[in-house]
């Protein structure tokens, strides 16, 4: 599962998340990619499922980046705890991802593929995404 090796700190407050990305909104090494449209967090799990989802489709051909890295402490406390006592204990890792961020990108594999392999990996995904191709790329020719 994804998670940073060492953090400068347990716990994180949780922040908002309003405009548009920033960075990692175009197509920085693959052909294809997909984007997302929403604001939401997402988990190290997520991540990990919709890359093996990508990997399995494309049979290991090509090559898969993940742009994102859930580096946000979640704090969970226990059921049935009365309120006060503190933060929860950390739970697990996110990603925040703003609309128009750039999650995964492909190379290497023909447009079709890389359609259908970033649509199994969107399901896994708790945003709505857009595929989008890089500026340059010759639909006609194929790799």
């Amino acid at each position: 599962m994804l998670q940073p090796k060492k953090t400068k700190f347990r716990r994180q407050q949780k922040g908002r998340m309003k405009g548009n990305a920033q960075r990692g909104h175009e197509l920085a090494f693959g052909s294809f990619g997909i984007k997302t449209l929403e604001n939401k967090w997402i988990t190290g799990r997520q991540i990990e499922a919709a890359r093996i989802a990508v990997t399995r489709y494309m049979q290991r051909q090509g090559q898969v980046w993940v742009r994102i890295f859930p580096d946000k402490p979640i704090t969970k406390k226990p059921a049935e705890v009365r309120m006060g006592k503190g933060k929860g204990s950390p739970e697990g890792f996110v990603a925040p991802v703003t609309p128009g961020r750039i999650i995964f990108e492909i190379e290497g594999v023909s447009y079709d593929v890389a359609k259908e392999a970033l649509r199994l990996a969107a399901q896994k995904l708790p945003v709505t995404t857009k595929f989008v191709v890089r500026r340059d790329y010759d639909l006609t020719q194929n790799a």
